[in-house]
């Protein structure tokens, strides 16, 4: 899928747990719903680090381009080293490491860890890289013809705020994990959620996602999981921009819905 699409699917993802917490007796308070929804959102573009051309690898200017080829190199290296004899032979890293289960719990646990460990700056740092992502996928054709230093403004000026309220008590620094010292440790939730829901969007589509790795399904070690061809579509296509994403708004707004208790 595309940026934007994968976004706003990261922002449902988000909401629908905020509806689902609520349900079970963790409800969120409302700067975790929407501060969780836009770092899903964010999140929810990082796997596409292995592609040069992919809206993470141009958010940060020339960092996000060397880290996107440090990526590139690593995500392949790994592919030849663990494939089978069923995996086609590969020229690059897209759609392999970052594209895994195991990749996002381990992003989002190092993130989560980051947060506890790292403090207030560890805290901002996270929410700008995520709110600047946020605003490139949900914002697409407006960032687009922005500035780099505009969108940076923005996502700092919404890390800060976001940061300001949460730390406010009963705003959600210690939601989920209560514990004295566990502030901010449900931050790696989203990530991993946003992660999850993008490999799951990218399975949608005819190239399938090894979402599984590196469990072997088969001769393949990088089995492409998705549903039957015929119910693949190709990124970018009507089905996603005429059906999936007016269907991520709507499931979104009945969450956000569910989660705030109107529902």
């Amino acid at each position: 899928m595309m940026g934007p699409a994968h976004s706003l699917s990261g922002a449902a993802a988000w909401l629908g747990v905020g509806a689902a917490a609520g349900a079970a007796g963790y409800p969120m308070p409302w700067p975790v719903l929407v501060c969780g929804a836009l770092i899903c959102a964010g999140a929810a573009l990082a796997p596409d680090l292995d592609h040069k051309s992919a809206t993470i690898s141009r958010s940060f200017g020339p960092l996000s381009r060397m880290v996107c080829d440090v990526v590139d190199k690593l995500s392949h290296a790994v592919y030849k080293a663990t494939k089978m004899r069923g995996d086609s032979n590969r020229s690059g890293g897209h759609r392999t490491l970052t594209h895994t289960w195991l990749w996002a719990v381990l992003v989002g646990g190092g993130m989560s860890l980051l947060a506890v460990q790292g403090g207030r700056w560890a805290v901002l740092g996270i929410l700008f890289v995520h709110m600047v992502l946020a605003i490139e996928g949900l914002l697409w054709r407006a960032a687009r013809v922005s500035s780099d230093i505009l969108v940076w403004l923005l996502g700092a000026t919404m890390a800060w705020i976001l940061a300001g309220i949460l730390d406010q008590p009963g705003n959600g620094a210690g939601w989920l994990f209560t514990e004295p010292g566990q502030e901010y440790l449900w931050l790696g939730l989203p990530i991993v959620l946003g992660a999850l829901v993008h490999d799951i969007g990218d399975a949608l589509t005819v190239s399938g996602c090894p979402i599984l790795w590196p469990i072997p399904i088969g001769r393949k070690r990088w089995f492409p999981v998705g549903p039957p061809q015929a119910m693949r579509f190709r990124a970018g296509s009507w089905v996603e921009l005429k059906i999936l994403m007016p269907a991520f708004m709507l499931l979104g707004g009945i969450g956000a819905l569910g989660a705030l208790g109107y529902v």
